[in-house]
């Protein structure tokens, strides 16, 4: 029963094929936001006519402010309640119905100005422009979401392609291979499990993705990596894993901790003769996740004998994490199309060393999940209550022995 049970989900994997991408979320607060300003913006610029003086300019603001404003929240409000209907239909059914919504909302606008004896006065109330109105509103904003969500396909396929070229890399793969024919004689099973890092390198890096991952993963990913550098460095690789298991739900677009991994050894331990330290760190704090890799920086070459007290250093700092910036700025691209104002970046220099710090939003707790569980245990429980007639018969058998 219990297999038959399992395979029964296989037809809902068609329709949730069909969702590909969610262009109409607007349950995010930058969204919120972007609206909020675009709306007062056109309003402003429509203020502007027949405006005599800024006292009058601001007044007529502030009246198509009150109806406008409750329209617009009420649009994403709608919009962020009907996210899951939305998400089964496809891209031209969502833009009908974010359209259709502002419509709605328009008349909404119209309602209330004209309750407030601001629209129509002595003719009626203009319904039908502020319906077209709120339409052609609402079109900009699904437009410009459309957009948005398909700017996230190049940056997840350059991610790709770049983690790809990074594994296929000469340095890095003549290394590990050389790395594995030296071991398969002294430790066979060490060179195994170097080899299987590395098969599992290829696969994440070849494998087609979604547009987010889990936190657990790429930290899984960033482990494979690791264990493959430390065969290589040995004792002048030393890591560091500082991990909260409540932040490991959080969501992140997929192959973004590896390479950020990877340039912390490649700037930090690999110019270094005598190595250095990477740590890895996760922490949930109130809403929002933080993930931190810190390194220790190589130290500047030190002046020749020859050279005079005040020469400068060969290669300054600065160059020296040159390489760095490719990779940041690609990490800080995808981030901002995943969640928006909701995602932080930083990168820099702190107390000598070199720490990236990304800011996720917190992973909201399953609260529908234990549920169904409980029912099935609470109907099961009848269940062994009917076999008391086998317990029953046994006394009688009894005086019979």
């Amino acid at each position: 029963m219990a297999e038959s049970s399992a395979a029964t989900p296989k037809p809902a994997h068609g329709k949730s094929a069909r969702a590909a991408v969610l262009v109409f979320d607007a349950c995010e607060v930058g969204l919120v936001l972007r609206a909020v300003l675009f709306v007062e913006t056109v309003l402003g610029v429509g203020a502007l006519f027949g405006a005599g003086s800024a006292r009058e300019w601001l007044l007529r603001l502030m009246l198509l402010t009150g109806g406008a404003l409750p329209a617009t929240l009420a649009w994403l409000l709608a919009a962020c309640s009907l996210k899951k209907t939305l998400q089964r239909l496809s891209t031209a059914w969502q833009y009908a119905a974010g359209v259709l919504l502002g419509a709605l909302a328009g008349l909404m606008a119209c309602a209330m100005l004209a309750l407030a004896g601001v629209a129509g006065g002595v003719t009626a109330p203009p319904w039908r422009a502020s319906a077209a109105s709120g339409a052609l509103l609402a079109a900009l904003l699904v437009t410009a979401l459309m957009l948005r969500a398909r700017g996230r396909t190049p940056a997840a396929t350059a991610a790709r392609l770049a983690e790809l070229q990074a594994r296929i890399r000469p340095h890095f793969l003549f290394n590990t291979l050389n790395s594995a024919i030296a071991l398969v004689r002294a430790e066979p099973a060490k060179a195994e499990t170097l080899l299987e890092d590395l098969s599992e390198l290829f696969r994440h890096a070849l494998a087609e993705q979604g547009e987010s991952v889990t936190l657990a993963e790429e930290l899984r990913l960033a482990r494979h990596y690791l264990d493959v550098e430390a065969v290589r460095f040995g004792p002048r690789l030393q890591v560091q894993w500082q991990l909260d298991p409540r932040a490991d739900a959080a969501r992140l677009p997929p192959l973004l901790l590896q390479p950020l991994v990877e340039n912390a050894i490649q700037h930090g331990v690999e110019p270094s003769p005598r190595g250095g330290k990477l740590r890895v760190q996760t922490e949930l704090r109130g809403s929002r996740v933080r993930v931190r890799i810190t390194n220790t920086l190589p130290a500047p070459p030190s002046a020749p004998p020859s050279a005079p007290p005040s020469a400068p250093p060969a290669v300054p700092p600065a160059a020296q994490r040159r390489g760095h910036g490719m990779a940041l700025a690609n990490v800080r691209a995808r981030l901002a199309l995943l969640h928006d104002l909701q995602a932080g970046f930083s990168a820099g220099v702190q107390d000598g060393l070199y720490e990236v710090c990304i800011t996720l939003p917190a992973p909201r707790p399953p609260l529908r999940q234990p549920r169904p569980a409980q029912r099935r245990s609470q109907t099961r429980t009848p269940t062994p209550k009917a076999s008391p007639s086998p317990s029953k018969e046994q006394p009688h058998a009894h005086p019979d022995r």
